[in-house]
């Protein structure tokens, strides 16, 4: 059966981080059991992983030129996995895919993380002299699979029936309510070859190959993480599982804009960040004397705002009826998203801008961008939002959390050469915005406020105008009307000295 993943990049190790990717050269049933039973364990939930049989290792990649497997021993090692895979207590089965690569035959195993955890497996198969064999559990460490000590040990039973909310079976859907139009354009995407399948497959079938359903054979139910990437609208099951991005040009909130990305966790994520490139970040170009290349700036480097707001999508709860949220200031940008950073993370490690987490929230959330190539592998996203402040020329960012860690908000600086630019931006955003006569009125009555008495001329120039047009004009007479504003010189309109000042009325507004 084909794999919902491009293999080329799966032994490449170009999406999966290299403690998922096992090569075997031949076939060897004790330690390949050993490890599918380590991987089905997941205990640090990773996602499971894969072995690939066929494939030499040498310095963490696959050896060349790729001697792969006799053809005629592919059937035997095929039943051989059956039977071995029977020993594992209680039982797993990997799904497995026969195919080629570099032209040779190959067989990968694909390991998800299991619902029945712990697993245990024979430590060395039964002889003629041990009818029975010992069991233990094997985990993973690194890049290694090992028997679990007994503090280990303890941590598996610890973590049976816990399965992570993504992979989860949701009883409130339906299997129907994932539309195979998305399951199709995720597996062309990624470059799968299950993708020529999906187009005349039944989606109950093709999403059973992808391990998107789950609960017991006579009630099957969509995985959490199967409603999240393949149904229109992920938030009618999860509340408020959504990005909504505020830019708040001025304190007062005039002006604001709000745009909030439902649908798909990938869609959204794609959405948001397309919306962020082209009306948030800006560019700033300088010619360097006796350089050919101008040198280029920006309020927010890309790379940063994309790696934070991925790996807010990534490790949000979705059991967390609140949105992740992008809220943008003169100064700042902050990505906030629930919960927080794992307790297993010191408060230290946090201030300083280091967070390694042993453990995943969303193990299968992670694959699935992964593939997309959304999101880095294990661990990378603070060092990728790091370089790119650094190399922006930009103050590095501020990771912030409460004490309980009950959110997670990760602060971007905007460089600071734009904060000179702040007062020009605002008044150009003001005169390209802010064009209807309430707005108009509300800024007018701002400004009288912190200037004093002031020329009608001057108040269109500190909204950006080059002189009063017909907007201004009504505004200030409906103030005028209200009682909110007045003449210094009512009984000479037309005077050279003429100002407007706040009325009582206007000040105690």
């Amino acid at each position: 059966m084909a794999l919902p993943i491009n293999i080329t990049d799966l032994i490449n190790r170009r999406v999966v981080e290299n403690a998922r990717v096992e090569y075997k050269r031949n076939w060897n049933p004790e330690t390949i059991l050993h490890s599918i039973c380590a991987f089905a364990n997941d205990i640090d939930n990773w996602g499971g992983g894969y072995i690939i049989i066929g494939i030499e290792e040498e310095n963490g990649m696959p050896k060349l030129p790729v001697e792969g497997l006799e053809k005629s021993s592919i059937d035997r090692i095929n039943k051989e996995l059956l039977q071995k895979c029977n020993l594992i207590e209680p039982r797993y089965i990997p799904v497995v895919e026969q195919t080629t690569f570099a032209g040779a035959d190959i067989i990968v195993l694909w390991i998800p993380g299991g619902d029945a955890r712990p697993y245990k497996c024979p430590i060395a198969f039964p002889t003629e002299k041990s009818a029975k064999a010992e069991k233990a559990y094997y985990i993973r460490k690194l890049s290694n699979t090992i028997r679990a000590n007994q503090l280990e040990e303890k941590e598996l039973i610890m973590l049976a029936n816990n399965v992570p909310f993504d992979d989860r079976a949701n009883m409130t859907a339906n299997v129907e309510d994932m539309r195979a139009s998305l399951i199709s354009e995720y597996l062309y995407a990624v470059g799968s070859d299950l993708y020529s399948d999906s187009l005349k497959r039944p989606l109950a079938d093709l999403a059973s190959d992808m391990r998107l359903i789950g609960g017991p054979s006579e009630m099957r139910k969509p995985l959490n993480v199967g409603l999240m990437f393949f149904n229109e609208r992920p938030d009618d099951f999860f509340g408020y599982a959504r990005i909504e991005v505020v830019d708040k040009p001025d304190p007062t909130g005039i002006g604001m804009t709000e745009k909030v990305f439902t649908g798909p966790l990938d869609r959204q994520l794609r959405d948001a960040l397309s919306y962020i490139q082209n009306y948030i970040i800006k560019e700033k170009v300088t010619k360097v004397p006796g350089r050919a290349e101008a040198e280029r700036i920006y309020n927010y480097p890309y790379a940063a705002v994309e790696e934070a707001l991925s790996n807010a999508v990534y490790h949000k709860s979705y059991q967390i009826g609140e949105p992740i949220t992008v809220s943008v200031t003169p100064d700042r940008m902050e990505i906030t998203s629930l919960p927080g950073p794992d307790r297993t993370i010191p408060s230290e490690d946090i201030a300083n801008r280091k967070m390694v987490s042993r453990r995943y929230r969303n193990r299968r959330i992670g694959d699935f961008l992964k593939e997309l190539k959304l999101v880095e592998g294990r661990n990378t996203g603070i060092p990728t939002i790091l370089h790119a402040m650094r190399q922006n020329g930009s103050d590095l960012p501020i990771f912030e959390t409460d004490d309980e860690r009950t959110y997670l908000t990760v602060i971007l600086p905007v460089q600071r050469s734009f904060l000179n630019q702040k007062e020009t931006e605002t008044k150009s955003m003001r005169t390209k915005i802010r064009r209807n006569v309430l707005d108009i009125k509300k800024l007018i009555l701002e400004i009288l406020e912190q200037t004093g008495d002031i020329a009608a001329s001057d108040i269109a120039k500190e909204l950006g105008y080059a002189k009063i047009n017909n907007t201004i004009s009504k505004a200030v007479r409906e103030l005028i009307e209200a009682g909110r504003i007045e003449y210094t010189e009512p009984e000479k309109p037309r005077s050279r000295n003429q100002k407007l000042r706040l009325t009582d009325s206007g000040r105690r507004a």
